[in-house]
Order: C-alpha cells, then sequence, then structure tokens
C-alpha cells in the first residue's frame, strides 16, 4: 500500500507505486471466486459497522453534519456494499448469452459464441463533499468497481481527509482478512495527484461526484488521453418540482412543509434539492412555505469553500429583478469562515425567471430555492423542456386520480429529462435498492447511461466480451457448459427459423 506522508498532496513517486499497485491488485482480485469477492465486501460493511463511534466523530467534527444524518449515512454506506456482495453471488450482472453453433442459421451457419461481462480495470473515485461516507471511500462508486471485480483507487476529498484515511485503513484491512489483495483500494489526497492519475494508462475509468466546474474539468481529462477512458461524472442538478391547481387547492400546508423540510435538509447540501417548485398560486402556499422555514434551526455548511460560494449565489438570486421574498433566512459566518444557515425561499413569475435566465436557473448548493407561479398547465411541459434539460429528477405533485392530458404530457416530459420522476414525493433521499437511477441527461451527469446508485451501477465498471468457438478449457468459468451457478440465456441451433413468430401471434397488445 502507498503511505501518504501528507493528507493534502500525495506525491509523484507515491502516485506512481499506487498505480503498479492497483494493477496487480486488479489481476489478483478479478481472478478471485465471486463467493471470495461477495465476503470481502460484507466483512467491509461489517467493519464500517463496529468503528461507527470512532469514523462518525471525526466525520461530524469535519463536515458540521449531525450524528443523526451521519449514523443514517454510514449504515447506508454498509448497507450499499452487502447488497453488491448479494449482486456478485447472483451473477445477473454478467449477462451471460450462449449461442450454440447453428450449421442450419438462416443466414448461413453460425460460430458457437459466448458472451459475457469482464471488469473494466483499474478505477478511480473522486469522493463527494456532502456524502463523507456514501459517496467517498466505501461508497456507492467503490462499492460498485469492487463488486465488479476493479481495484479502486479514492482520491479522498479535501472536506474529511482525517475520514478518508481512517475509512480507508479499516476498508482496507477487512477486505483483506477475507481474502482480498493487500491493495485493491487505496486512497490518494490532492487535487493535482487526482488529474495526474487520470491521466495514467493504468486507471481504466473515472468516477466523480461534485460540482459541474469540477466535473467537466475531469471529464475532459479523461476524453482526452490518447486512449480515451470511460468517466462517470455527477455533476449537480435543480429537481424541478410541479403543482397541479387541484393538489395544491387540497392541502397547501402539507406541500409546503415537505418542500421546505427538503429544501432545508443537511442545510440543502444535496444534489437532490428542489431548486424549483412550480405553483398557480404562489399567494395560496407563501404563508404556509414562511411559517415551516421560521421552524429550521440553523446548520453549518460543509465547509468555508461552500459556505463562501453559497453566499454569493444567494446574494445573486436576491438581487435578481422580479424576485420576492417569502423567507429571508440567514447566513451567519463564524470565525473560522464556516457557515450556518437556514433557508430562503423566494418566488418569481415565469416569466420573470425565463427573462432573469442563469443568475436564477443555475444551482445554488444550499438551503435555497425558488417558487414560480405559472398560469396553465398546459404550459408546463414545455417549461420543463425549455428551463431544465437535464436533471437528476423531477416531480409531480397532483391528486392520485387525476388523470388530464396535460399531466401526462408532464410525466413523460420528465422522464425524458431526468434519471428519476417521483410523483407526490420530495427528490431528497436516495433509495439504495435494484430499481434506484441515480443519474440522468447533461449537464447532471456526463453519460446519462449510467446510475451511482443500485444494483445497475456495477455496468459502469464492466465491458462485454464473446468468445467465439473457443475451446471450453480456456473459457471464464460462467461461458462454460454445465455452469449453473449464474443465469445465462442459450439460443439453440434452429431457433432462428421461427424468429418473428411471437410478433406474428393473435394476441392482447403490450
Amino acid at each position: 500500500m502507498v503511505t501518504s506522508t501528507s493528507l493534502t498532496e500525495t506525491s509523484p513517486d507515491e502516485l506512481e507505486q499506487c498505480a503498479r499497485d492497483a494493477t496487480t491488485a486488479f489481476e489478483q482480485w478479478s481472478a478471485l471466486p465471486a463467493r471470495t469477492r461477495a465476503r470481502a465486501l460484507v466483512g467491509a460493511a461489517d467493519a464500517l459497522v463496529d468503528a461507527a463511534d470512532e469514523l462518525v466523530a471525526i466525520a461530524a467534527a469535519e463536515t458540521g453534519l449531525t450524528e443523526v444524518r451521519l449514523r443514517g449515512e454510514l449504515r447506508r454506506t454498509a448497507v450499499q456494499l452487502r447488497l453488491f456482495a448479494d449482486v456478485v453471488v447472483e451473477g445477473d450482472y454478467l449477462d451471460v448469452r450462449v449461442d450454440l453453433a447453428d450449421p442450419e442459421f438462416v443466414l448461413g451457419p453460425r460460430a458457437d459464441l459466448r458472451r459475457t461481462h469482464v471488469p473494466i480495470g483499474p478505477v478511480l473515485n473522486f469522493t463527494a463533499s456532502n456524502f463523507p461516507f456514501a459517496f467517498s471511500v466505501a461508497g456507492g462508486d467503490s462499492a460498485s468497481a469492487l463488486a465488479a471485480g476493479c481495484s479502486v483507487i479514492v482520491k479522498a476529498h479535501p472536506g474529511h481527509p482525517e475520514l478518508s484515511r481512517r475509512t480507508g485503513e479499516i476498508v482496507r484491512a477487512a477486505l483483506a482478512r477475507r481474502g482480498a489483495p493487500a491493495d485493491v483500494l487505496q486512497v490518494i489526497f490532492g487535487q493535482a495527484a487526482g488529474v495526474t492519475l487520470l491521466g495514467d494508462p493504468r486507471v481504466r475509468a473515472g468516477a466523480f461526484t461534485g460540482s459541474l466546474r469540477a466535473g467537466r474539468l475531469l471529464a475532459d481529462v479523461a476524453a482526452s488521453r490518447s486512449d480515451r477512458i470511460p468517466f462517470y461524472g455527477e455533476l449537480g442538478s435543480v429537481n424541478p418540482q410541479f403543482v397541479t391547481r387541484a393538489r395544491l387547492a387540497d392541502d397547501a400546508t402539507s406541500l409546503a412543509e415537505g418542500y421546505v423540510a427538503s429544501v432545508s435538509m443537511s442545510a440543502g447540501q444535496f444534489c437532490t434539492k428542489p431548486g424549483f417548485l412550480f405553483v398557480p398560486d404562489v399567494a395560496a402556499i407563501a404563508s404556509s412555505i414562511a411559517s415551516a422555514a421560521a421552524l429550521v434551526a440553523e446548520h453549518r455548511m460543509l465547509n468555508p469553500h461552500i459556505a463562501a460560494s453559497y453566499q454569493r449565489r444567494r446574494e445573486a438570486v436576491l438581487e435578481c429583478v422580479g424576485v420576492d421574498v417569502i423567507a429571508l433566512g440567514s447566513l451567519r459566518v463564524d470565525g473560522d469562515g464556516h457557515g450556518w444557515t437556514t433557508p430562503t425561499i423566494v418566488s418569481v413569475s415565469l416569466a420573470a425567471l425565463e427573462s432573469v435566465g442563469g443568475p436564477l436557473l443555475d444551482e445554488c448548493f444550499g438551503p435555497l430555492s425558488v417558487v414560480v407561479a405559472y398560469e396553465r398547465e398546459s404550459e408546463l411541459p414545455d417549461v420543463a423542456r425549455r428551463l431544465f434539460p437535464g436533471n437528476l429528477t423531477g416531480g409531480v405533485h397532483a391528486l392520485a386520480d387525476e388523470s388530464t392530458p396535460e399531466l401526462a404530457a408532464l410525466v413523460d416530459v420528465l422522464a425524458r429529462l431526468s434519471g428519476r420522476v417521483l410523483f407526490n414525493g420530495w427528490p431528497t433521499g436516495v433509495a439504495v435498492t435494484p430499481a434506484m437511477q441515480h443519474g440522468g441527461p447533461w449537464p447532471a451527469t456526463t453519460s446519462d447511461a449510467g446510475t451511482s446508485v443500485g444494483t445497475a451501477a456495477i455496468q459502469r465498471f464492466l465491458r462485454a466480451v464473446s468468445y467465439q468457438n473457443v475451446p471450453a478449457h480456456l473459457l471464464p468459468p460462467v461461458l462454460r457448459d454445465g455452469e449453473s451457478s449464474v443465469p445465462r440465456r442459450v439460443s439453440p441451433a434452429g431457433e432462428s427459423t421461427t424468429w418473428g413468430a411471437r410478433a406474428s401471434a393473435d394476441q392482447p397488445s403490450q
């Protein structure tokens, strides 16, 4: 293992050793039986839970997040590791397909073809500031890459360096106790070190959670390599929410309370925070929003840099033409430069929002959100399409039995522009579960084909390989005849003569 001499910058010599060790560890880790890798992931999860008291104390000191929030996040991180352990054992992610040799194939004789997925190689994971466990050293990107059979190099976030170092030590030791190679997980420090390693030919994929500016710079580094590699960046989102007239009239108070709770959760430092709430009548909900916001206690922001950025964005929004204040909120900066905030909620007409544009439409990382007054529900699909081209989430708040062409059109548009569409729910809180999609079209992510949460996240760190007429003893075990440990789709000889029959059969349309 590379033991960095500094929590701020890993040296060039250490980086070189790190890349060599990651390559060796990848070859060893990817060759281990699936159950061995799965047990190692479970061991890492157990170790995190056992060290919760120590790790949560470090995290609270470095990030200002509450103990309740951090304990929940650590538990989520352990759950992710256990979930991916089961994914590895079940083997569905390999998508094994076998086309048996067919001399009578309709397009001419078909060779024996067998397809599976293999791990892509060492992965470099740039961690997030706002999730010091779930999107950090042992978080979703690391868990899914390890599950795929890749070694992982974690570029620690400067907002929680000591937590990153200690988490790395605990997880590495736990993995090794269950048979993993010593350097299957490594931690490096420093922006320059991360950029340098992203350009190293031994690194085969990158993952990132953070700002649009930093994500674009790193994506460009990955794309400019002579051997371009995939880079999966989650860059931010404003997560617009749309309220129908009937839903607002039914219960404005509960809407306001849920909205404010989502905006202010952990000082609004979530990529899924609802940045916009579209309503047909601001006056019908403004007082309830103001009352809910007044009850929110002051919360520290993650670090002085984020506090300073939030202060600039908040001031810019408050100065925009056409903006009215619903809840002014506050921002107090202490002697160490840390910001302490309460939520700021403003309102604006749709016409003013479109006129002002960027200063209002850009993401604000912190507890600020904009209520937008619209006139007709029929205009909302086009508004979403024009103003919010790519988001992690989009939400609709309507009565359960509402069924109108306008509502159906809005849901359809949001599905085209978002990775997750919510109905009568708030986007903060991302379930760790197989069906979750945490991604979306640009600029939410650099690749809308992937997700950073849920079991499908493993696909980012795999590539498909077909083996044609390869002798059984040279095939990967999962492709050999008689292998039954993982699901497979088998195309027998002669099947091609019936292709199209199912489509032509007389059966109900689907």
